[in-house]
């Protein structure tokens, strides 16, 4: 006998009193609205396959009500959750703190409905993050991420050698992946090559190949990275490595559009195009004689920089979050997201490592987190926290400069709230605790 199963179910799981518009904005989107009480008698009920998230709803909570869904959050801290705070939450409540620290998401009133279905899809595990920009295999939204996507996009058709630069770990890469993947050579190979992890003896050959014979141990033909990348794209990672003999190869090679293989003279006629990259500076390089002029100015036809990860504020988070959501599909993990102090936590870091610190530390945490939220600890980055409580305990003087940086920011976003948070690097909730907690009303300040 055939046992049926269940069509899995979105279910918001609301704890509070959803509005008329609410619900049918969830309805339309798919999501079931299931009103529950965060008492005793209530709680969570759902089926194995069912996608589930709860909303904590504190806009007509007493603080019994408030207490009970406090704990009712620290009963189940694998679920998921999303919070929705008034503007008149009371500063500074210890409970009030409890449940934003437990929420992966939290909205100031009057609620967002699109905003919500999206962070609800997002926090449910059923979307990404963000979308791609161009779905180029850049993730981000900051201007400085934004700038890099228009070039590639404008550098990508042209027949040219791309010179990208930046630091350790920012992504040169998957920049030089975008230009092969956005050009007509898409279908053709594309071959990466770190120079630096190249042995300098033997540069020549596996750039460019050698004949049988050409050296001991050269027992037969070998077809350099350049012949095999043939119609395609050739990717020289820390091209300021290369010694002056594979310096001058390359140069003749982009001159003419020729090579020569180790222990051959014959002229070997290849269409491929060069993007390099370097985290040295080369213009030094060059005045010190340890890059060819020549060769430089060869390779910097276009200029690509890749901004650091402390100039993309705005990614670091989505950044975690798609790293995050890739590790659990190939790994188990009871992560699904960051706490409210982890994500502070990774916009106050600076990340000398960049991206690539920034993965590494994710991976970690997604093995070691015993709950549904990575917190700071599981990051590695509790003295982040540390050191901001102690920036902020310089008493009366930063809070009098506290005060004043809310109201500039307040008229130079024009009274914007969503813009001056933004700029702040805070979320709006937080603009209007802050507000309230300076007495600063914002229909008197316009």
């Amino acid at each position: 006998m055939a046992v049926l199963r269940e069509e899995a179910r979105r279910c918001v799981v609301w704890f509070g009193q959803p509005a008329s518009e609410e619900r049918t904005g969830l309805a339309e989107a798919g999501w079931i609205v299931r009103v529950a009480d965060a008492g005793p008698q209530g709680g969570i009920g759902m089926r194995n396959n069912d996608t589930v998230v709860a909303l904590a709803d504190l806009r007509h909570g007493d603080p019994a009500s408030t207490r009970a869904m406090a704990q009712l959050m620290a009963d189940h801290p694998w679920l998921p959750w999303v919070a929705l705070i008034p503007p008149d939450v009371p500063v500074h409540e210890p409970l009030v703190d409890r449940i934003l620290e437990a929420s992966i998401e939290y909205f100031a009133t009057p609620v967002d409905v699109d905003r919500l279905v999206e962070a609800l899809g997002r926090v449910g595990g059923d979307q990404p993050l963000v979308p791609e920009p161009g779905d180029i295999g850049i993730t981000g939204r900051s201007a400085a991420i934004g700038a890099v996507v228009a070039s590639i996009r404008k550098y990508a058709p042209v027949e040219l050698p791309v010179l990208i630069t930046g630091e350790t770990g920012t992504g040169k890469e998957v920049a030089a992946r975008a230009l092969h993947g956005l050009s007509a050579r898409a279908d053709r190979p594309f071959a990466a090559i770190n120079c630096g992890a190249l042995p300098p003896n033997l540069v020549q050959s596996e750039l460019f190949g050698h004949e049988r014979g050409a050296f001991t141990g050269a027992n037969a033909r070998r077809i350099g990275h350049f012949e095999a990348a043939a119609g395609g794209t050739v990717f020289l990672d820390e091209v300021g490595d290369l010694p002056p003999d594979a310096q001058t190869s390359l140069l003749r090679f982009l001159q003419e559009g020729t090579l020569e293989r180790v222990g051959s003279s014959q002229l070997i006629k290849l269409d491929v195009r060069v993007l390099a990259a370097t985290h040295v500076d080369l213009e030094k390089a060059v005045e010190q004689g340890r890059f060819r002029e020549d060769l430089y100015y060869r390779l910097n036809v276009l200029r690509l920089r890749m901004p650091p990860l402390r100039e993309r504020e705005d990614d670091v988070v989505l950044l975690a979050q798609k790293f995050l959501d890739t590790f659990r599909e190939q790994h188990p993990s009871r992560a699904r997201a960051f706490s409210a102090g982890a994500r502070r936590a990774m916009l106050d870091f600076h990340w000398p490592g960049n991206v690539r610190e920034l993965l590494n530390r994710v991976q970690r945490a997604a093995v070691v987190a015993e709950d549904a939220l990575i917190g700071v600890n599981d990051l590695d980055l509790a003295d982040v926290l540390t050191k901001q409580a102690a920036r902020s305990s310089l008493g009366s003087t930063r809070v009098a400069a506290e005060r004043d940086a809310v109201i500039a920011c307040l008229r130079e976003s024009r009274f914007n709230v969503s813009e001056c948070a933004r700029r702040l690097k805070v979320s709006r909730v937080t603009i209007y605790r802050l507000c309230k907690k300076h007495q600063l009303a914002l229909d008197e300040l316009r």
